[in-house]
């Protein structure tokens, strides 16, 4: 378990990604593609939908100080500066 003192983000990524693909994947593909995907990178809950805000808001009710991991599903990142959305195959 990652304790929330001193915790790189590259840590809590790290663990976000591990977690996605051991226990996730294959739950939320192929029906949530584009989606937003967020997880409690301690306890494995987890939210998906269209608007991250509000599945991060969700998460941190349950669970004040939570550290959390946004990805969006088969995409290689959650946001754009310009350009455009690809699909990736994770």
């Amino acid at each position: 378990m990652i304790t929330d003192t001193e915790v790189l983000p590259s840590e809590v990524a790290a663990r976000g990604e591990e977690w996605y693909e051991s226990h996730l994947k294959q739950q939320v593909e192929p029906d949530h593609i584009g989606e937003f995907l967020v997880v409690d990178v301690n306890t494995g809950d987890y939210e998906i939908g269209r608007d991250y805000i509000q599945l991060t808001e969700r998460l941190l009710a349950k669970r004040p100080g939570a550290m959390l991991y946004a990805l969006r599903v088969r995409y290689r990142s959650v946001g754009r500066i310009g350009g455009r959305y690809t699909p990736t195959r994770r």
